[in-house]
C-alpha cells in the first residue's frame, strides 16, 4: 500500500524591509547629489540666486537688526556648526536634530529674533518622539543647507576681515600716539640736559674766576634848563625857566 502524497510547505512570506530612517536618508541624498552632474540651466541658477538672496536677507535685516552685533554673530555660529555637521557627517543621527529645551540652543537660536527662522530655512522642523519636541533635519533640503551655511561663512568672513582691519587702525593709531609721546619726552630731555650742561658750564667758569662782571653804568650829569624864553618849531613862545636866575641869585648871595 502507497503512502499519500505529502503536500509541500509553504514558502514563508519574506520580512518586511525595515524603513530607512533619516540618517540614511540624508546620507542617500548626499551621496546622489555628490554622484550627480551639475549641469545648471539658467532656471537653476536664478533659483539658487533667489535663494542666496532670500539666506542673505534672514541674516540682515532678520537677525542682525533685532540683535546686538554680539548676539547676532553668536547664533550665526551657533547655525553654521549644526548645519557643517550635518554635511560632514550626514549619517551621524545625533547631528539630524537639536531640542529646543538644550540650554544653549535655547539661548542662542529659540530666544533670538531670526535665528529659529534661519534654521528653518536649513531645513530643520518640529518634531515631537515621546512626547519631547525637537526639530529634525529634512534630508531633501540638503541643498539648502550648503547655500544656508556658504552664506553664513560669507558674513562671518566679512565681519572678521572688518574687525582685522579695525584692530589695525587701533594698533597704528596708538603706536602713533606712543611716538609722538616719546618725541616729546626726548625733547624735553635734550632741553633739561643742554640747561644742566650749561649751568655746569657757568658754575665752572665762576669757580675758576672766568666769569667777566659788566662794569656799573656810568654817572650821568644833571640836566640842566636854558634861561630865558624860546620858541617852538610850531610857532608857539616857550615860557622862561627862571632856573639860571635862581643860579645867578645863589652866586650873587654866596658873594
Amino acid at each position: 500500500m502507497s503512502s499519500p502524497p505529502t503536500t509541500p510547505a509553504p514558502a514563508s512570506a519574506p520580512a518586511p524591509a525595515a524603513s530607512p530612517d533619516a540618517s540614511d536618508i540624508a546620507a542617500a541624498a548626499l551621496r546622489r547629489q555628490q554622484q550627480t552632474p551639475q549641469i545648471s540651466t539658467a532656471a537653476q541658477l536664478a533659483k539658487e540666486h533667489d535663494a542666496r538672496q532670500e539666506f542673505r536677507r534672514l541674516i540682515d535685516p532678520g537677525i542682525m537688526r533685532p540683535n546686538t552685533k554680539e548676539a547676532a554673530i553668536e547664533s550665526l555660529k551657533i547655525l553654521k556648526t549644526l548645519g557643517e555637521n550635518i554635511l560632514r557627517d550626514p549619517q551621524n543621527p545625533k547631528f539630524l536634530q537639536f531640542k529646543p529645551t538644550n540650554s544653549t540652543i535655547k539661548r542662542v537660536l529659540m530666544e533670538r529674533p531670526g535665528a529659529l527662522e534661519y534654521a528653518i530655512r536649513l531645513g530643520f522642523r518640529p518634531e515631537v518622539d515621546n512626547f519631547q519636541p525637537y526639530y529634525g533635519f529634512n534630508p531633501r533640503k540638503i541643498g539648502d543647507l550648503r547655500t544656508g551655511v556658504s552664506i553664513i561663512n560669507e558674513v562671518l568672513d566679512l565681519d572678521n576681515q572688518k574687525q582685522q582691519r579695525t584692530t589695525v587702525t587701533k594698533q597704528q593709531e596708538k603706536a602713533a600716539k606712543d611716538a609722538a609721546k616719546q618725541q616729546v619726552k626726548l625733547a624735553f630731555m635734550d632741553d633739561r640736559q643742554s640747561v644742566d650742561q650749561r649751568v655746569a658750564k657757568e658754575r665752572f667758569a665762576r669757580d675758576r674766576g672766568d666769569v667777566a662782571f659788566p662794569p656799573p653804568p656810568a654817572a650821568q650829569a644833571p640836566v640842566r634848563k636854558m634861561p630865558g624864553q624860546g620858541q617852538s618849531l610850531s610857532g608857539n613862545l616857550v615860557p622862561p625857566t627862571g632856573d639860571m636866575e635862581e643860579d645867578d641869585d645863589s652866586a650873587e648871595s654866596d658873594i
